[in-house]
C-alpha cells in the first residue's frame, strides 16, 4: 500500500501533505513553488510511492468555481499527463485556510511561525487530506 498525496494548489505556491504507508494518519509535508511542483511530485512518488492524489478544488459559498478554479483544473490536467493512472481526487477546500489557522493557534504555533504562508498552505493541504480520509471511511 502507498502513499496518498494532498495538493492544496496555489498560483505561487504549493502545499503538500501525505499519509502515512497504511493511509491511516496525513502529515503536513512540505510546501513547494508551483513551478517545481510536477518536479517534486515526480521525485517524492520516486522515492515513497503515492497510489492517489487529492487536490483542493476551490469553490465560492454558492458552490459556484472562483478565480482559481481553472487554474487548479489546468494543474490536474497536468498531473493527468506527467502521471497516467494515478488516480486523482477532488476535494471541497472552502475554509481550509482558515480551518489551518484555526489548528496552527490552537495547537499553540508561535506567532511568528503563524505568520508564514507557507505553514498555512501545507497544513491546508493536510486538512484536504483529512477530508478525503474521512469520506472514504
Amino acid at each position: 500500500m502507498g502513499r496518498i498525496l494532498a495538493i492544496d494548489y496555489g498560483k505561487k505556491r504549493t502545499g503538500l501533505a501525505v499519509t502515512d504507508p497504511l493511509q491511516i494518519i496525513c502529515s503536513p509535508l512540505d510546501t513547494v513553488p508551483t513551478k517545481e511542483a510536477i518536479s517534486f511530485l515526480k521525485s517524492y512518488k520516486d522515492s515513497e510511492g503515492i497510489d492517489a492524489i487529492v487536490i483542493g478544488m476551490p469553490k465560492d459559498l454558492m458552490n459556484n468555481d472562483t478565480d482559481s478554479t481553472a487554474s487548479v483544473r489546468s494543474f490536474i490536467n497536468l498531473l493527468d499527463k506527467e502521471f497516467p493512472g494515478l488516480p486523482i481526487h477532488q476535494v471541497d477546500e472552502r475554509f481550509t485556510s482558515k480551518m489551518a489557522k484555526s489548528a496552527m493557534l490552537t495547537g499553540g504555533m508561535k506567532k511568528s511561525e503563524r505568520r508564514k504562508k507557507e505553514n498555512v498552505d501545507k497544513i491546508s493541504a493536510a486538512i484536504i487530506l483529512q477530508s478525503y480520509l474521512d469520506s472514504i471511511v
